[in-house]
């Protein structure tokens, strides 16, 4: 593998409130969370998205200065970037959707800079399932792994090229209402089975405060998530999950379902800084030391010794 990681998604601006707070604006979409979490390891990461010429360049050049590649991003002049707007009910596991501005995301054409075309693992964020197949079309070397993530907006708007995709995807990443809606399963057992029949050899579905499933066959791996004392915003964390998962197998250089195992724990590892604060801020200040102290503390949640009779 080249060590490369292709990602196409969203990079926006959201105003966010929790129960505990509201910021009225503050860099987000999903690209930027996957980047930010990505960079924690050593990774060559290229995005590709659209923006606005409202996108401030102290955030380009926050991704700039963590080496993250930004020549697939379009910035269109005279218009505004994407937007989104939500309240996180008390439970911080329910939100509703103020506002969405689609702006600059109604013309994005996807265009993958020539020294990309080659990347060994393609992350397709939450996007218009049209823009992910375009990204894919453009590559050149076929990439040794596919990840998606998608949501309930494209399941219910654009289902027929949502099925057209997913058997080109290796790994397919959602939540456990999505994997139920695109199912029609209420066993999320049952729902990866049948996910798996679509193409993808690998199901993640994600559990929220509940941790996450990995599927291949008829293995089935549980990663918990970290009980938090505090959950501050959970705005980006499954995409600082996602980020990391694929980061972690880019480093290593291998993707087969153990090093999956070891993957989802440092994908969960991420996610679990990120809802520490508002919207990416924890991703932007993590360091090493961080990120070790946090990975032995998953180590000895999950690591225990049982007396069979």
């Amino acid at each position: 593998m080249d060590n490369k990681l292709l990602v196409v998604g969203t990079m926006a601006y959201d105003a966010i409130e929790t129960p505990f707070d509201k910021v009225d604006k503050i860099l987000g979409g999903c690209a930027t969370y996957i980047a930010l979490s990505a960079c924690q390891l050593q990774v060559k990461i290229g995005v590709v998205s659209i923006v606005g010429e409202d996108f401030e360049e102290k955030h380009l050049n926050l991704l700039r200065n963590k080496h993250i590649d930004l020549s697939g991003v379009a910035i269109l002049k005279g218009e505004k970037t994407f937007f989104w707007s939500g309240r996180y009910h008390n439970d911080l596991n329910t939100r509703t959707t103020l506002q969405t501005d689609l702006n600059v995301l109604t013309q994005f054409d996807p265009k993958v800079p020539e020294g990309w075309c080659d990347a060994s693992i393609v992350l397709l964020g939450n996007l218009n399932p049209l823009n992910q197949a375009a990204v894919l079309n453009q590559m050149t070397t076929p990439p040794q792994l596919v990840i998606m993530d998608t949501m309930n907006y494209w399941m219910d708007h654009f289902r027929a090229d949502l099925d057209e995709l997913i058997p080109r995807v290796d790994v397919l990443c959602i939540n456990d209402e999505e994997a139920r809606q695109l199912t029609d399963q209420n066993s999320l057992v049952k729902a990866a089975k049948i996910i798996q029949g679509m193409g993808p050899k690998y199901v993640i579905i994600k559990k929220g405060e509940h941790g996450a499933l990995l599927f291949h066959q008829q293995e089935v791996f549980c990663a918990p998530a970290l009980p938090l004392e505090e959950i501050f915003d959970p705005t980006g964390a499954g995409d600082s999950f996602v980020g990391g998962f694929a980061a972690y197998l880019s480093q290593h250089g291998d993707i087969s379902f153990e090093a999956m195992k070891s993957a989802i724990i440092f994908g969960s590892a991420m996610a679990s800084f990120t809802v520490e604060k508002f919207g990416p801020q924890n991703l932007e200040i993590l360091t090493h030391e961080k990120i070790q102290k946090r990975l032995r503390t998953f180590n000895q949640l999950t690591k225990f010794e049982i007396a069979l009779t």
